[in-house]
């Protein structure tokens, strides 16, 4: 499995590598997990907030910001697509996601695009399309599918772009890792809302 070091500004390819066990199959019963009550053994990479499992045919990146050295995004990448995930601080009796998506709609909507609900395996999700700026200096569209699943005082956001935004029917493998990953909250008292925080993990290692 393999880090990418990017600047959040520059977006400068470096890798930072580590080994990691083969690929396990999803465990049985409703994913993604919290920290505290994870029904396998597997061993995930442990990212702070972030407990993510191996998952076949993708490479786990990390966006990290050069001047602070903090991890500003954590992503699973493939030839046909990405999902990006991130955690946030969530009221005990759950029901963020329920607020936060209208906040997305608007944002979308504000930035030219336009979404659309629809049911999924992780219950209420968006599917959005927005205005974007093609390699070649063309205007395009942007398409992402966002996933929110509320957690004990927490709040897990996926965003897959690419070929399992724009067809989600073939997405099983993308939901699957998603399903696998596990939640570490902590017991810090924290703004409902803010992102819960990353850290590199010990075992990566800079490569030239």
């Amino acid at each position: 499995m393999k880090f990418r070091r990017k600047s959040a500004e520059a977006q400068a390819p470096e890798s930072v590598e580590s080994a990691a066990p083969s690929a396990p199959e999803a465990p049985a019963g409703p994913g993604p997990y919290d920290s505290a009550a994870v029904p396998d053994d597997v061993e995930r990479v442990d990212l702070g907030s972030l407990r993510v499992a191996p998952v076949p045919g993708r490479e786990l990146r990390l966006q990290v910001n050069e001047e602070s050295g903090e991890v500003a995004a954590v992503l699973l990448v493939a030839e046909d697509g990405a999902m990006e995930i991130q955690a946030f601080a969530a009221p005990r009796t759950g029901g963020l996601w329920e607020e936060v998506r209208p906040q997305i709609v608007a944002d979308v909507t504000r930035r030219g695009g336009h979404s659309v609900e629809r049911e999924g395996r992780f219950g209420t999700e968006l599917l959005c399309q927005v205005p974007a700026a093609l390699p070649d200096g063309s205007q395009g569209v942007q398409a992402s599918r966002i996933i929110g699943v509320d957690g004990p005082r927490w709040l897990l956001r996926a965003t897959l772009l690419g070929r399992p935004a724009v067809e989600p029917e073939t997405a099983g493998e993308w939901e699957d890792g998603l399903a696998m990953i596990a939640v570490h909250r902590g017991d810090q008292a924290m703004p409902l809302g803010k992102p819960l925080p990353f850290v590199m993990p010990p075992e990566a290692r800079r490569s030239s």
